[in-house]
């Protein structure tokens, strides 16, 4: 047994370095800030979706450094002893003070063990693609002494980088067309990191959902039906940026019990696979009855496990704006709801911190003034007026103005203008 185990590290120590070499490596948007923190004596814990890049980012905030890694997404690993573990990770690594752990959530009690060895003096890094499970034993256990990252699949300006585009030189020399071809590819593709670098095509996103659904859901709660919990992921890719309830997708689907049909929802939004967001009101008991909104971990998935042909052009643009907004440390239903009125009218996104709205989200396929309904802009209003809001955002396909309406200003925003800014930002900085 002792030497099967200290062969499996070697080998991912051999796959790793091949793997994870940092040559050609794209920058992630958030790396300057977990860098900032790789010399601290907090456990780095980096969360998100399996194949988002996770590893990746890690390699590249531990490059130049001696450390140990052992991957726990191999079945020969699940089931070792994690004392008996420290023991072969010096055998193959030697005295080294720095351990990264893949994929820590599939070793049992693993939170006692991190933080027993974090005691010794050990700088950890782990990565996990269970978000409820990490938190609630990260909180129990090593509660002040760890900090946590997300990670996404690539943004869009991730993927003009990676694509050598860029985007500021494009805009400067009026080149705007070739920003909005490559949105659009993205925007159908999704930024999977390994699906955009080796330009594959949506069976290799459909191998990431069965993945994701086999090895973080069926396995980890023993689901008995999994033809069903597929069906489940199937209806909300085809309803992503739309309102749902599980007593809707149970009847839907010809489900016996809306608590199962819940219980699903639950297992994928553990898993990454998709989000819900909440109708924003202040009262907290219309919160908790409303419908959600569902959104995907990323637009490439809608399509790839959708049963729509062709998604809607618009709900692709909303699961854009909700995810770059996620990544800007928006967290659903703590600062960030959707909004409808009792007639109906629906604001896309509410920005809250404290008590006050601070900015309601409109979204629209429009690429004029002309081409943005009525309605998008009636119930802005409505809800700013409602709400108390004075900054009012339409983000359109590729129209760009600043407009002063009933007495509210209104800044319209082009898609790929939005998504890129924060990148303009640094480097009007740098």
């Amino acid at each position: 047994m002792a030497d099967s185990i200290a062969q499996i590290l070697r080998r991912q120590m051999s796959e790793f370095q091949l793997i994870y070499s940092s040559d050609g490596i794209i920058k992630r948007d958030n790396q300057a800030t977990l860098s900032k923190n790789i010399d601290n004596a907090l456990v780095k814990v980096i969360v998100g979706v399996r194949r988002s890049g996770k590893s990746t980012l890690a390699t590249l905030l531990l490059e130049g450094r001696t450390f140990a890694y052992a991957n726990f997404d191999e079945k020969g690993l699940t089931g070792i002893n994690l004392d008996e573990l420290l023991s072969f990770l010096k055998e193959v690594y030697g005295n080294a003070k720095i351990i990264f752990l893949d994929e820590i959530q599939n070793v049992d009690r693993w939170e006692l063990w991190v933080n027993s060895i974090k005691r010794l003096g050990y700088d950890l890094i782990i990565t996990g693609s269970n978000a409820n499970m990490l938190s609630k034993e990260l909180a129990t256990h090593l509660t002040g002494r760890y900090v946590q990252f997300e990670v996404f699949p690539f943004s869009f300006a991730e993927y003009l980088r990676l694509n050598r585009l860029d985007a500021a030189k494009l805009r400067d020399e009026g080149r705007e067309g070739e920003l909005k071809n490559a949105l659009e590819r993205y925007m159908k593709s999704g930024g999977f990191p390994e699906l955009v670098a080796k330009n594959l095509d949506q069976s290799y996103l459909k191998t990431i959902a069965g993945d994701i659904i086999y090895k973080d859901i069926v396995l980890r709660w023993n689901v008995r039906h999994m033809s069903e919990l597929d069906s489940v992921a199937s209806y909300l890719a085809s309803i992503c940026s739309s309102e749902f309830t599980a007593t809707k997708l149970a009847h839907s689907l010809n489900m016996k019990s809306a608590i199962t049909a819940q219980k699903y929802c639950n297992y994928l939004h553990e898993a990454y696979l998709f989000f819900y967001l909440k109708r924003f009101s202040f009262k907290a008991k219309i919160r908790e009855k409303a419908p959600r909104k569902v959104y995907s971990i990323d637009t490439g998935i809608i399509s790839a496990i959708g049963t729509k042909f062709a998604p809607d052009s618009g709900r692709l643009i909303e699961n854009l704006v909700f995810l770059q907004l996620r990544r800007m440390n928006m967290v659903e239903n703590q600062n960030l709801f959707y909004y409808k009125d009792v007639a109906g009218k629906e604001v896309d996104f509410v920005i809250k911190e404290g008590l006050a709205v601070t900015q309601l989200i409109q979204t629209t396929y429009a690429s004029s003034r002309e081409e943005v309904q009525k309605r998008e802009i009636a119930a802005l209003l409505k809800a700013a007026k409602e709400l108390k809001c004075d900054k009012l955002t339409i983000i359109t396909w590729d129209y760009s103005a600043t407009e002063k309406i009933e007495g509210h200003t209104i800044q319209f925003v082009a898609l790929w203008g939005w998504l890129i800014q924060n990148d303009f930002a640094q480097k009007r900085l740098a």
